[in-house]
């Protein structure tokens, strides 16, 4: 009778025991899924960033014009021109380790045609020496140093504007108009490169390359803007970014009159920028994970301890006929255990996905680490275990007698 009883009162109590489960286990699923969600979404900010400074080349230095409004422009250009080659000849003969100094700068673009048809773009003149090139050439060849010597009228175009402009037909040879100067095409990088700009990332399938010598002398520019918007300084290695970042800055002030028109980027220091904010915020995921996961362990403190009360006369009788405290206790952390651990990895799956889901409908990257689900994962089976262990040992050290009397 006392057997029959028992067995009934277990069984009622499972239904109520699984429903308990699932809910704690859900619990656990979403704490673990936020976790690895958020941890790939870190991952792939920090290698997002990372790929823009590896771009900008954590070994130069970037001089760069300042916007201003053109009433401010008019009392700054009293002092310094702006961006010019006497800068670039200042530091080639200044400042120690300097291995290259490319220019760059921006032609407003208001029309590009050919052969009838018309793209939009932005068209850059640059260096051609050594300038660091955002993708190979698929087609002909790189603009050089004749090219910039001679104000050669050629150009090197993205694939974007070479669909736009001639299709899937010959592009190298062709001529182009960019505003009214006709420009040849000598070349057609490939692929979709992206170059780091003052504020976004941009795709250079629609840029258009120029010697920055024709850029300078052929296209009308605003006479208050600067020569040049932006000065690279390639160093070598053993020449410390930051420190040669300051004494250019002393220089470049004393060659500008104290004129505040323009920028120093350091490509290090925003890696370490970079670096600084990713600890941050794996100290903010961190702290969140933690707050999840140890409210799926109170749940799972809570579940095995409702199932010592409820099952005590149960306990009674496994004990009365033998069971030992050791085999008690190994039953309720086996149960804790086996919460923890499906609850852990169906949040990792759930993270996955979420993970996929914002890579593909909000064009963030994301990336799933092997440390993330490990950690996730490891975390979740110890606070079972430890949220576990207190009804484990309590339910072993239950007095039989008490137990098999407890209704």
């Amino acid at each position: 009778m006392i057997l029959s009883d028992a067995i009934r009162t277990a069984t009622n109590n499972l239904a109520a025991h699984k429903l308990r489960s699932s809910l704690t286990m859900l619990g656990m699923i979403f704490g673990v899924g936020a976790v690895v969600a958020m941890l790939s979404i870190g991952a792939g900010a920090e290698r997002q960033a990372l790929d823009l400074i590896e771009r900008m080349g954590i070994r130069n230095i970037m001089l760069r014009s300042k916007e201003m409004k053109p009433d401010e422009l008019q009392a700054i250009r009293k002092k310094s021109p702006g961006i010019c080659g006497r800068d670039v000849q200042a530091i080639k003969e200044s400042i120690p380790g300097v291995m290259h100094v490319t220019a760059r700068l921006e032609i407003k673009a208001y029309k590009i045609i050919a052969a009838g048809s018309k793209a939009d773009g932005r068209v850059f003149g640059v260096s051609c020496r050594d300038y660091n090139w955002p993708a190979p050439v698929a087609e002909g060849r790189l603009l050089d140093e004749l090219d910039e010597k001679e104000h050669a009228q050629t150009c090197v175009i993205g694939p974007a504007i070479r669909r736009s402009l001639f299709g899937y037909g010959p592009a190298v040879g062709q001529d182009l108009k960019v505003n009214d100067v006709w420009l040849e095409v000598v070349g057609v990088l490939e692929g979709a490169g992206r170059v780091p700009t003052d504020k976004k990332v941009a795709s250079t399938t629609r840029e258009i390359y120029l010697p920055v010598t024709t850029a300078a002398r052929k296209f009308d520019r605003d006479p208050l803007e600067s020569p040049f918007d932006e000065l690279v300084v390639e160093l070598d290695e053993h020449t410390p970014p930051m420190a040669t970042a300051a004494v250019m800055q002393n220089l470049i002030d004393r060659i500008h009159g104290g004129a505040e028109d323009y920028e120093i980027v350091v490509p290090e220091q925003l890696l370490e920028q970079s670096r600084q904010t990713q600890r941050l915020f794996s100290i903010v995921m961190g702290s969140i994970a933690g707050i999840s996961l140890l409210v799926g362990g109170i749940g799972i403190m809570n579940i095995m301890m409702a199932n010592v009360f409820e099952r005590t006369r149960e306990i009674g009788i496994r004990m009365a006929i033998g069971a030992r405290r050791r085999e008690i206790r190994d039953q309720f952390l086996i149960e804790a255990f086996a919460i923890s651990m499906i609850g852990g990895l169906a949040g990792v799956v759930t993270g996955i996905g979420i993970a996929r889901v914002v890579a593909a409908y909000a064009g963030w990257p994301t990336i799933v680490t092997v440390g993330s689900i490990v950690l996730s994962t490891g975390v979740s089976v110890a606070v079972g275990l430890i949220s576990g262990a207190y009804p484990a040992y309590r339910a072993a050290g239950l007095d039989p007698i008490r137990a098999l009397g407890y209704e």
